[in-house]
């Protein structure tokens, strides 16, 4: 297939995000008084549902805070020993949904974790005290200390942490994965947990932030671009924030291999936002481009893809795939 031409630009695109001197020690400290602050460990109970094939538990962990964080867990009914586990974050404005939702990553094999975002969805789990109004990304801007964002990132590595001490589960074998927010929520989890080891990211939202607030023409950066225009004033203080949340700048200290993908007629996370994650990433990664897709990034062509990269990076059976896939490769 001839590759699109305005994918060479792309490749070139570069981020004039900043990474702050203090990036990695702001990170390392908000986990380190999590975990402290988040001793117990996850409980899982079962559900009863009309699925024959599939196991579904709803998990309770300490997020942030020790705040309690709701997941499914699904599993396929029928597994011998230890499965590899996928934890799988959730675009924006959904939280964890049905106990029957999307069971492609469990009917493939695997143990399924879906992570509540913390005031999303049904309210399953609240914001703590910040409170559960909408405009999520507009939450907490002034200081990067209370911003949303610190919160659920942290409870994506809390996450982590949870599914790799529940039964069932091979701990050495954990990917982390999302669309859009839960894209870009997986990207700054394969930074922030330990023992994962890929990461899928399908259309990242947070990524190249001064970028998309230039680019986009719908969807949750707007909500920032609207701020900033009623709120000229704060504009400065919220970009100073919003760097310790860029994804760019997680690609730049990246350690595990990531796979991405994009479509290039993209308006709500527009594919120069997600190349600029792409291009700064440290670690192996690979991207999946789809001329001719929006924000579904390649729909369920994609999601077989992912599936391939997952088979290989946890060593795990990713059926019988027909559409051939970028794949990453290994590290030597």
């Amino acid at each position: 297939m001839t590759a699109d031409p305005r994918e060479a630009a792309l490749h070139a695109y570069r981020s004039t995000q900043e990474l702050p001197d203090d990036f990695a020690a702001f990170w390392r400290d908000t986990l380190a008084e999590a975990r402290a602050a988040s001793a117990e460990a996850p409980v899982a109970h079962p559900v009863t549902t009309p699925l024959d094939a599939i196991d579904v538990l709803d998990v309770t962990f300490p997020g942030f805070a020790g705040d309690p964080v709701r997941a499914w867990l699904r599993l396929p009914r029928h597994r011998s020993g230890p499965l590899p586990a996928v934890v799988h974050f959730t675009g924006y404005g959904a939280g964890r949904g049905h106990a029957i939702d999307d069971l492609t990553w469990s009917a493939a094999g695997y143990a399924h974790l879906v992570m509540d975002t913390r005031g999303q969805g049904d309210g399953s789990t609240p914001d703590g005290p910040w409170g559960d109004s909408t405009g999520y990304v507009t939450r907490g801007l002034a200081d990067p200390a209370g911003y949303y964002y610190r919160r659920v990132f942290t409870d994506a590595a809390l996450a982590v942490d949870a599914v790799r001490r529940l039964p069932g589960v091979d701990p050495g074998r954990v990917a982390v994965l999302g669309n859009s927010q839960g894209a870009g929520i997986a990207l700054a989890a394969g930074y922030l947990a330990d023992g994962v080891r890929a990461v899928l990211a399908q259309a990242p939202f947070l990524a190249d932030l001064p970028g998309a607030l230039t680019l986009a023409a719908q969807g949750p950066y707007r909500e920032l671009a609207d701020l900033f225009a009623r709120d000229r004033p704060c504009r400065e203080r919220a970009l100073a924030t919003l760097r310790y949340v860029d994804v760019v700048n997680f690609a730049r200290l990246a350690h595990v291999p990531a796979w991405f993908s994009c479509g290039l007629d993209d308006d709500i996370t527009p594919p120069q936002t997600v190349f600029a994650a792409h291009n700064e990433y440290a670690a192996p990664h690979d991207i999946a481009v789809w001329p001719a897709n929006g924000h579904d990034a390649g729909g369920s062509l994609d999601r077989q893809g992912a599936l391939d990269v997952l088979g290989r990076m946890l060593g795990a059976d990713a059926g019988h795939l027909t559409h051939p896939s970028p794949l990453i490769e290994e590290e030597s």
